[in-house]
């Protein structure tokens, strides 16, 4: 059985799994009915459920027919992230549902999944092994009142059957069949160990409950375009991915998931990144989300409280600011890709480009109306005043380089945003500030990038001060508004990343052979750049070109519509940590660009680049639909 589950994780792609989550925290569910990646009571949690990035000893709960050639098929159900799948055999049809409730009284934690007999009978199998402490600590296991009880220091977990459960070889199995008009539940709850445990809800009211709750929040939005099925599946993730206690966004549920298999680009995803977590204001706004968009503003204002001098690029959910990265030298990794990490050691890093993205959505959420944006002001104010003065330092760049930092041209470029939108706000909703000071900060940084971060020769704009090569995050240039789409420094940057970062039809974020980010190896094509280069086609008006990007684009996601972090094209599978907000993220704002055809969500009116440039106006707040959080 250990041999057999190996070979299968060696061969198991990314794209195989499904999400489901409480937004608390997230499993990714196999196809074959295994769920490998299971962290409770947090996203960040350590898993108790570890198989992916190791083998069955790791953790895991299969549940599945005992014929292995079962014909299987999946779904969400419509408008939820509760996933139904469903399970053919020569002898009938039975269905699995597995969702993630939201928490109950006292912290509970649970993950519930149903079998259903549709038609004949199903001969099923179900077999857990639940390890702690990312697939290292077996627990002590006991059985009480008809449960399985699992324990090992901080965590405690019950599993309620609905057939009896066979302790053997540190693992609970058993072999059952479910026939037509039959269900059989099955139930984990996480509580912690020194409290007593909760009492069992009900499987069958808790699935009524959690699909009434997401159905109810799909039915708030406002995208009906053209795209709405892709554009809601994102919105869903993206919700999946919000912990809801604080607002704050995970940018995956995973770590070390890796971006080359075998490689060393593995990462801890568990976390909010700013730069993330803005764009995914716009996506949020512009979908009629406004709740969501509001939480996260509160969050970031509670992360950064304080000390706003010294912002960091990522934080833990609640705004935690020490995420020590480990190696985990037990696990190892997925498709032997190793290290395994936990932590991120980028959180200590001079990221500029999140100043930029931070005061542009705030900025956004001005336009939009967003209650109580005045009390962020005092915030926005601070952080201008750091960045006058560091912006002038090298940093490692949106890509987290952990190579010798530099005069990164994306980065310089998102501190001209950052005063250019801080004037924006100053000028058009009547807030003080010292907007000349701003402005000529502002002028200095579009001088110096167009001096020290173009290319005459080529004709381009170049990764970094001196380099002689692109990054796909140039394409930003024209969306924020630093020069018009169709100036002829832009247009040839444009052209360069084509010819230079294209492969396959996808973009690459730039070229890893050059040894920028210190890492060995490469990578796949980075999803969320591909999205960036619909967004410049809309804008140069080459609508068609940029629909046919999308839909392309739309088809190398999974069943399920999710999304990876990168894409082999050669391969033909999802790579990096899954799903990504990033590329969600990426998917929504360019259907909403399609969908206007004037450019989408980074303000691409102001192509002239003096988005701030407006006569002064009284703050007047654009009223919206009023948004509430589903009552679960």
């Amino acid at each position: 059985m250990v041999s057999r589950s190996r070979k299968l994780h060696a061969h198991r792609p990314i794209g195989d799994y499904a999400l489901i989550g409480s937004t608390h925290s997230a499993a990714l569910v196999h196809l074959g009915g295994d769920i490998e990646w299971l962290c409770l009571p947090r996203f960040d949690s350590a898993a108790m459920f570890a198989s992916l990035l190791g083998d069955q000893r790791n953790g895991h709960w299969t549940l599945r027919a005992k014929n292995p050639r079962a014909r299987v098929t999946r779904r969400y159900l419509p408008g939820t992230v509760v996933l139904e799948t469903t399970i053919h055999t020569a002898k009938g049809t039975a269905t699995v549902t597995d969702f993630m409730p939201r928490p109950g009284p006292g912290g509970t934690h649970e993950v519930v999944r149903i079998v259903r007999g549709v038609r004949g009978t199903v001969a099923m199998h179900t077999e857990l092994r639940i390890r702690f402490n990312y697939g290292e600590w077996c627990p002590w296991v006991e059985r009480r009142d008809g449960a399985v009880y699992a324990t090992a220091g901080p965590d405690a977990v019950r599993v309620n059957s609905g057939v009896p459960l066979v302790n053997e070889n540190f693992a609970s199995f058993a072999d059952f069949s479910v026939s037509a008009g039959q269900s059989i539940a099955f139930c984990l709850e996480w509580f912690p160990s020194h409290q007593t445990p909760p009492v069992t809800r009900d499987a069958s009211a808790l699935l009524a409950r959690t699909v009434a709750e997401w159905s109810e929040w799909t039915g708030r939005s406002g995208y009906q375009g053209e795209f709405r099925e892709p554009v809601m599946r994102s919105l869903l993730t993206l919700k999946a991915l919000t912990y809801e206690p604080t607002g704050g966004i995970v940018a995956a549920p995973s770590t070390s998931l890796p971006e080359l298999p075998g490689g060393e680009r593995n990462w801890d995803y568990r976390f909010c990144w700013l730069r993330d977590a803005a764009l995914t204001l716009y996506a949020l706004l512009a979908s009629g989300y406004v709740e969501e968009a509001s939480a996260w503003r509160w969050w970031l204002m509670r992360a950064v409280g304080g000390s706003p001098e010294e912002l960091q690029v990522m934080y833990g959910l609640h705004g935690e600011r020490s995420l020590t990265e480990l190696e985990l030298g037990w696990l190892p990794g997925y498709e032997g890709s190793r290290p395994v990490r936990i932590g991120n050691g980028a959180h200590g890093q001079r990221q500029l480009d999140v100043y930029g993205s931070v005061i542009a959505a705030f900025h956004a959420g001005r336009k939009a109306g967003l209650s109580e944006m005045d009390k962020v002001w005092p915030l926005e104010r601070a952080i201008a005043k750091q960045l006058m003065v560091l912006w002038k330092e090298p940093d490692c760049s949106l890509w987290e380089v952990r190579g010798e930092p530099r005069h990164f041209v994306h980065s310089k470029m998102m501190c001209w945003l950052a005063f250019d939108r801080m004037i924006a706000s100053a000028t058009e909703f009547g807030l003080e500030g010292p907007i000349d000071q701003w402005r000529a900060v502002r002028d200095e940084i579009h001088a110096e990038v167009c001096a020290r971060g173009y290319d005459a020769a080529s004709n381009s704009f170049v990764q970094y001060y001196g380099a002689d090569t692109v990054d796909a995050a140039l394409l930003w240039m024209p969306l924020i508004g630093f020069l018009p789409i169709h100036d002829p420094r832009v247009q040839g940057t444009i052209a360069r990343i084509e010819k230079e970062l294209i492969f396959n039809g996808l973009v690459y974020r730039y070229r890893t052979e050059k040894g920028v980010d210190g890492l060995e190896g490469g990578e796949g094509a980075f999803l969320a750049c591909s999205f960036w280069l619909s967004n410049v086609y809309v804008a140069m008006g080459k609508l068609r070109k940029a629909r046919a990007l999308f839909k392309r684009l739309l088809a190398l996601g999974n069943d399920l519509g999710l999304f990876a972090e990168e894409y082999d094209p050669v391969g033909k599978r999802q790579l990096g940590n899954f799903p990504q907000a990033f590329s969600h993220i990426g998917l929504v704002n360019s259907a909403h660009a399609l969908e206007s055809a004037a450019g989408g969500v980074w303000e691409l009116a102001d192509l002239d680049g003096k988005a701030s440039e407006k006569k002064p106006v009284k703050p007047k707040p654009k009223p919206m639909p009023r948004s509430r959080t589903p009552r679960r």
